[in-house]
């Protein structure tokens, strides 16, 4: 897991306080600096995986402070290099720890700060995502009646349907109800977009429905419900870990662009039954890659950092899990049944 490096400016009169954070086993190095126009400037070297621990002591003890700011970026190599004690990887052999000690242990993740910017990033209704949107439903229409998979993989790398699925699952993960209204918000307009001008090329274009990729597309099965969980859990240990989304990006849009572009070929087409099928497809991926994507935050130990939020959070991911986990069963007797 790479290094982080957190600044954090806090008054003058608070650099006395300061020891506390210092002391904690998660800081490797650390040096100090002042501005005159900031105050005092603690600068702090961590592991990644320790930084939402850091990150709450140092929110928990400074956030009520006038002029207190934690900045973190992350750190592209260091040296001397970091050894690990190899006397802490061994403690765990004894086995003394409580359960309870055991459940409080952070996750190999990055942080929920870090989840939370990069994530809110991705769900912004903006230009570029829209236009995204456009130009990857474009390339899919046209690959797909050419029943080119070539350029339909191109559509699928250029697809920014990531960001709005993996910020609903994380804002109920966190009971964030404004991310959360921001990626529904997002999803819709962009899913909308890709609905209509799918279906104006299905009135003006020819359409096909022994094609391969639109037949593959109105075939709903059982195995499609596993492809979006597994799409859905990788989208968001993509972001968790802090790999790079662009490749799990096309998993997810494999599971959500090809069956929305030929559902909307087929209904320009007037071609109701076959459009049906590839609509339910579309809610069954949706569904499934949202489920994923709780399941999966949680299990990463994603939470609120404070006892109450948590304790909030715990109660709608019940519910959010239990909502979802219905849908998946009727849609799976529908699917089953058709």
């Amino acid at each position: 897991m790479p290094l982080r490096k957190i600044e954090i400016i806090v008054p003058d009169e608070k650099e006395s306080t300061c020891r506390d954070l210092l002391d904690d086993e998660t800081v490797i190095h650390y040096w100090r600096d002042h501005s005159e126009q900031s105050g005092h400037i603690l600068k702090v070297l961590v592991d990644a995986v320790d930084t939402e621990s850091f990150l709450d002591k140092a929110e928990k003890q400074f956030n009520n402070s006038e002029g207190f700011r934690l900045v973190m970026v992350t750190v592209d190599a260091t040296l001397p290099r970091i050894e690990k004690d190899e006397n802490e990887e061994e403690e765990q052999d004894g086995s003394t720890k409580s359960e309870e000690d055991e459940d409080e242990q952070i996750q190999v993740r990055v942080s929920r700060e870090e989840l939370y910017t990069e994530i809110s990033d991705a769900v912004n209704l903006n230009r570029v995502y829209m236009s995204l949107v456009v130009l990857s439903t474009i390339v899919a229409a046209l690959g797909i009646l050419r029943d080119n998979t070539a350029v339909v993989i191109g559509a699928m790398v250029i697809a920014p349907l990531l960001g709005p699925n993996v910020g609903l699952a994380l804002s109920t993960t966190l009971a964030d109800w404004e991310l959360g209204l921001i990626s529904i918000k997002t999803n819709i307009a962009g899913l909308l977009a890709a609905l209509a001008i799918s279906v104006g090329f299905g009135i003006v274009m020819t359409v096909d429905s022994n094609l391969y990729h639109i037949a593959s597309r109105t075939e709903v099965h059982l195995s499609d419900i596993a492809l979006a969980l597994a799409s859905g859990a990788a989208g968001v240990l993509a972001y968790t870990v802090g790999m790079s989304t662009a490749v799990i990006g096309v998993m997810v849009a494999v599971a959500l662009l090809p069956p929305l572009v030929v559902a909307g070929l087929l209904l320009g087409d007037m071609q109701w039954e076959l459009a049906y099928f590839s609509i339910l497809l579309l809610f069954t991926n949706v569904i499934c890659v949202n489920l994923a994507g709780i399941a999966t935050f949680i299990l990463q130990g994603v939470r609120p950092r404070t006892w109450y939020e948590s304790q909030k959070a715990k109660k709608y991911n019940k519910i959010a899990l239990a909502i979802w986990l219905t849908l998946v069963v009727l849609l799976a007797l529908t699917i089953y049944f058709s």
